[in-house]
């Protein structure tokens, strides 16, 4: 192969016959206006999204205080099956998973040997013999643990099956 053929082959090679430093210059990367608009796209995203996903957080954590409270009521039942009666207010939730002294005890009545809190992480409250809606109340204050509220700071009841 000869001196010129071998410049062409080595030409074509590096880009179809124009130099090397004309190549790096059309490999620049993103100029500035096309990553602002990247970043005003995700603001957009985020700033429309977030708040709806957020909004669910707390729905979320409703209907799972709902459940647990249902599974706990599951679990009084059942102690009251092999005791007799609910647990007295000053004995609480805690003789699910400790006998309270009892001989006819037959627990742990949950699976974890432990009362789950809420899930704003707060204990749940617990009325007994009887309670004011019922043979007993369980009930949690919801996010802002304080009576009352709405949305997610809303009070979760055993009495209320909303």
């Amino acid at each position: 192969m000869s001196a010129g053929a071998s410049m062409r082959a080595s030409r074509i090679a590096a880009g179809r016959g124009r130099p090397a430093a004309a190549i790096r210059g059309d490999e620049r990367g993103f100029t500035l206006i096309e990553l602002l608009v990247v970043v005003i796209i995700l603001g957009l995203l985020v700033g429309l999204v977030g708040p709806r996903l957020l909004g669910r957080v707390g729905q979320s954590r409703t209907a799972a205080a709902r459940a647990q409270i249902e599974l706990l009521g599951a679990s009084l039942d059942q102690f009251k099956l092999d005791v007799g009666a609910y647990p007295t207010s000053a004995q609480g939730l805690d003789s699910l998973v400790r006998n309270p002294g009892l001989d006819k005890w037959a627990g742990p009545y949950l699976k974890k040997n432990a009362v789950p809190k809420d899930p704003w992480s707060n204990p749940y409250q617990y009325a007994c013999c009887p309670g004011q809606h019922g043979d007993y109340d369980l009930w949690t204050y919801g996010g802002d643990n304080a009576p009352g509220g709405d949305g997610e700071n809303a009070d979760v009841t055993s009495w209320d099956t909303k």
